[in-house]
């Protein structure tokens, strides 16, 4: 189906056209009907540059993307959801969530990655934490904070757009964050957020995925977030130890290849206009969970870094699951 020319702005010469959308694919949209109507497929971010042809209709900057992409990019058919990543280093208010909100339709959901303070149990020994760098984190699963710079802010902004917040731990000691205590730890923050907010934990530890962590997000109607990385046992592993099909809500995110690290992969992969190496063993495993709760909500935020360019990571998942 052809797309509507781009909305016309006012720009500081006179008037400029804003990034419109490209069509993905000839089959799209008739593959975006066909998909369970619970899945909700989208990527980490939307400024990308290298998108061109894929998700934008003309070239544009990562600031411009950044300021008008989204609306542009909630118009592809496939892309139902989007990671928010920003908030993991910058809290953001209600009012500039519900900037994003506004240009994305109803039917959208946002992924919101909670503030690393959240999960650090101490500070990163790097110097962008100045005088902080190495020390505890006293703010590391403080309910209070949390609920007023992270939950407070997307329930109010986002609405009911707001899919689910993220709270991903980053590889830390096992010892610092608890050891055998760390679900009674996460018992206690979870009991002080709000309830009914949807939430899910995302680890980087494997030693954590043990039934009492299942049971204590359990116990608060949280999810684990089934993740590909190098990191972690394989989303079907993960499924088995915590019981994550289970849940209301499926919460999924496909990362990185195996053979990777995270910076070797922006290198190689950059532009990000092509599957450069594409992972049809991570994809198939994909789609033999996503059948098994076809009757589920279900949000799925794939990576650049999975295969080389996420929007086109989406359009053949969406291919092997229709097909």
């Amino acid at each position: 189906m052809p797309r509507s020319p781009a909305p016309t702005q006012l720009g500081l010469f006179g008037a400029v056209e804003a990034v419109g959308a490209a069509t993905l694919a000839p089959d799209a949209e008739a593959l975006a009907r066909a998909l369970p109507p619970g899945l909700r497929l989208g990527t980490s971010s939307w400024s990308f540059p290298g998108w061109r042809g894929l998700v934008y209709d003309r070239p544009a900057d990562d600031r411009l993307l950044s300021r008008e992409g989204l609306r542009a990019y909630a118009r592809c058919p496939l892309l139902r959801a989007v990671g928010l990543d920003r908030t993991h280093y910058a809290t953001m208010t209600a009012a500039q969530l519900h900037e994003l909100a506004d240009q994305v339709p109803d039917d959208f959901r946002f992924l919101v990655k909670a503030h690393e303070a959240c999960t650090l149990v101490d500070t990163p020994d790097h110097p962008r934490y100045g005088a902080r760098r190495g020390q505890e984190n006293p703010l590391f699963f403080d309910p209070a904070w949390a609920t007023e710079q992270v939950v407070g802010p997307a329930v109010e902004g986002l609405g009911a757009k707001l899919g689910v917040i993220l709270f991903q731990l980053a590889p830390q000691s096992v010892a610092r964050l608890g050891g055998p205590r760390f679900p009674e730890r996460l018992h206690h923050f979870l009991s002080g957020l709000p309830r009914g907010v949807p939430v899910a934990f995302e680890l980087r530890n494997p030693q954590l995925l043990t039934p009492d962590y299942a049971a204590a997000l359990a116990a608060h109607g949280a999810v684990h977030c089934l993740s590909a990385h190098p990191s972690m046992p394989a989303p079907a592993a993960q499924a088995r130890l915590t019981g994550a099909l289970d849940g209301a809500q499926i919460i999924a995110r496909w990362m990185l290849q195996r053979s990777k690290t995270y910076e070797e992969a922006k290198d190689d992969y950059a532009p990000f206009d092509r599957l450069v190496e594409p992972d049809p063993h991570t994809r198939a495993e994909w789609v033999d969970l996503l059948q098994k709760v076809a009757s589920k909500p279900v949000i799925l935020i794939i990576n650049n870094k999975a295969e080389g360019s996420s929007p086109l990571s989406a359009l053949h998942l969406a291919r092997a699951l229709v097909g």
